[in-house]
């Protein structure tokens, strides 16, 4: 019997097709291998951040602002992006809060820096702790662009530490860094307009680091 091309067509096209059936069985081994592995990292990381808070428990409480500070001379709001210990700009200081980034407005009077931060712990820089000032793009692995923080040299707990921050209006940075210098009982306490010496952040550290804006 002779079957037409078209009735082959037909026959062919009405056949039931099976489907490929999905082998979902290393598809989801795969993916709880990778949602372990990140988790084992994140508790390392967090491991990491007490163990390194177990070993600054002797530094003390930070300082808290007086009843009266003062006449402000001037005033910042931006970002609190971290302290380390001065000079040494990975060795971050998570102890008492320092580590928490977070928003900030700083006020600056006669008797010192006061550090407000919603949603973290406020402290107070005296003046007599004040030892250097200094414009910087790198702290606790947070790299910005040429000049983009504020890192301010002070003393606590017989250590030297630098605290970054980064204005909302980057120009205000150079009128803070030389107050900052001429109130600074240290020997870094230079005239306005000296060159700033950066700490640290080389160029080729840089690159290992995307410039972040704030946010």
């Amino acid at each position: 019997m002779n079957i037409s091309p078209v009735s082959l067509a037909i026959r062919h096209t009405a056949a039931p097709q099976s489907q490929q059936v999905t082998d979902w069985a290393p598809r989801i081994a795969w993916v709880v291998g990778l949602l372990l592995v990140v988790a084992l990292l994140y508790w390392l990381m967090r491991e990491g951040w007490k163990w390194r808070a177990v070993l600054q428990s002797d530094l003390p409480g930070l300082p808290q602002a007086p009843a009266d500070p003062g006449e402000p001379r001037l005033a910042m709001t931006g970002r609190y992006h971290g302290t380390t210990t001065a000079g040494q700009w990975l060795d971050r200081i998570v102890a008492h809060g320092l580590g928490a980034r977070s928003r900030a407005e700083l006020t600056l009077t006669e008797r010192g820096v006061t550090v407000v931060r919603p949603g973290a712990n406020d402290f107070f820089i005296p003046a007599g702790r004040l030892r250097d000032a200094r414009l910087d793009k790198g702290i606790a692995g947070k790299v910005l662009t040429e000049d983009g923080l504020l890192v301010i040299t002070w003393e606590h707990g017989g250590r030297l530490l630098d605290s970054g921050f980064r204005s909302d209006r980057a120009a205000e940075h150079a009128a803070w860094r030389d107050a900052l210098r001429a109130m600074s009982a240290g020997p870094a306490g230079r005239a306005p307009g000296t060159t700033d010496a950066h700490h640290g952040t080389t160029d080729a550290a840089a690159t290992t680091h995307h410039e972040e804006d704030t946010r």
